[in-house]
């Protein structure tokens, strides 16, 4: 199982005056960040879309092709790029460019997002929610497929047997397609052959077991091979030296983020039972010692039929940079061989 982060690139304001030499402190340490993932092992690294005053992500190719510089092996990818509210065009030639600083490392995922602040931003319409995303994740993947393309559609000027530069290194650029707990999204993806990427913030993690069986079925009957149809999950998550630790540190930031979040939504405020509850072991925050993360991850990849890719999502929860690199020295010499010790073992 390939395992990894993703990240929203968050930094800590605070009040509400937007602090610069915060903001650029705040990037420094996501870099070293990626840098120390890289060092210790981990597959992959991914860098969200957000457009919002706590997020620094909203121009993720920026920060990844700084991540490129300062790495070796590890995948970077966007965690995810909102396609509706960007030109595939433009998309396909960062990453393409993005693959070839890398030689050969990059990687979409193309999603939705949770947020809808880019449709105002950008001016589009929210009414065209699901007709822009699936206009545009055709184009982007038709781009992939042909250096040059004649296509039409509603949202974009039509293209005319025109040639998109550059191309990446990859024979192939990967593209997977993020999702959180739509059924037409999930079917989407089994029918174009596209690996998913499903998000699981909240709620019990087994519950999206007949979301990727119809997935894998639809793949399936469009012709797609199952070894083509791969599953990765993102978790809301954070490894400390105990179990008891890693909770008392994340609790505290998680509840003032998703309750924040929850104002917008009508969501009630997060409670400290509530949030135990989340992280029992059908919960969907992966929290603890790495021996408790590696098994929970384990029993959620039997729940869902098998996962090929799993990434944490720990800056959700205000820790320090501290935590989040010991964190990520847990992950990479802990966890990660304890989850493929237990699969090669079968």
């Amino acid at each position: 199982m390939e395992m990894g982060i993703d990240s929203f690139a968050a930094s800590k304001f605070s009040g509400d005056q937007y602090q610069a030499n915060q903001a650029a402190n705040s990037l420094a340490e996501l870099l070293d960040r990626i840098e120390y993932a890289d060092k210790v092992g981990l597959d992959v690294f991914g860098i969200g879309e957000h457009y919002r005053k706590e997020f620094l992500d909203s121009a993720n190719i920026a920060i990844l092709s700084a991540a490129a510089a300062r790495t070796q092996k590890i995948r970077l990818t966007s965690a995810v790029t909102v396609i509706s509210a960007a030109d595939p065009v433009r998309v396909f030639q960062n990453f393409a460019t993005l693959d070839l600083i890398s030689g050969g490392r990059a990687e979409i995922t193309a999603g939705r997002g949770s947020f809808t602040d880019s449709f105002p931003l950008f001016g589009l319409n929210l009414n065209e929610y699901d007709a822009l995303f699936s206009e545009k994740l055709d184009l982007l993947l038709k781009i992939r497929e042909n250096e040059r393309i004649t296509w039409s559609g509603k949202f974009r000027p039509e293209l005319k047997d025109q040639a998109i530069y550059p191309r990446p290194l990859q024979e192939k650029l990967p593209i997977w397609l993020g999702v959180g707990g739509t059924p037409d999204s999930f079917r989407r993806a089994g029918l174009l052959g596209l690996p998913l990427m499903v998000a699981v913030i909240g709620g019990e993690t087994h519950r999206f077991r007949p979301l990727i069986d119809l997935y894998r079925r639809a793949g399936e009957s469009a012709g797609h091979a199952p070894e083509q149809l791969k599953v990765g999950l993102h978790s809301l998550g954070y490894v400390g030296e105990s179990t008891e630790e890693a909770l008392d540190k994340y609790y505290p930031g998680y509840a003032e983020t998703f309750t924040r979040i929850g104002k917008e939504r009508g969501w009630p405020p997060v409670t400290r039972p509530s949030f135990d509850a989340q992280t029992g072991s059908g919960g969907a925050l992966v929290i603890g010692s790495p021996t408790d993360v590696a098994e929970k991850i384990l029993r959620h990849s039997e729940a869902l039929g098998g996962i090929s890719r799993f990434t944490f999502q720990m800056d959700n929860a205000g820790l320090s940079h501290t935590d989040l690199m010991r964190a990520i020295e847990l992950i990479g010499e802990q966890v990660q061989p304890i989850v493929n010790g237990a699969i090669d073992a079968g």
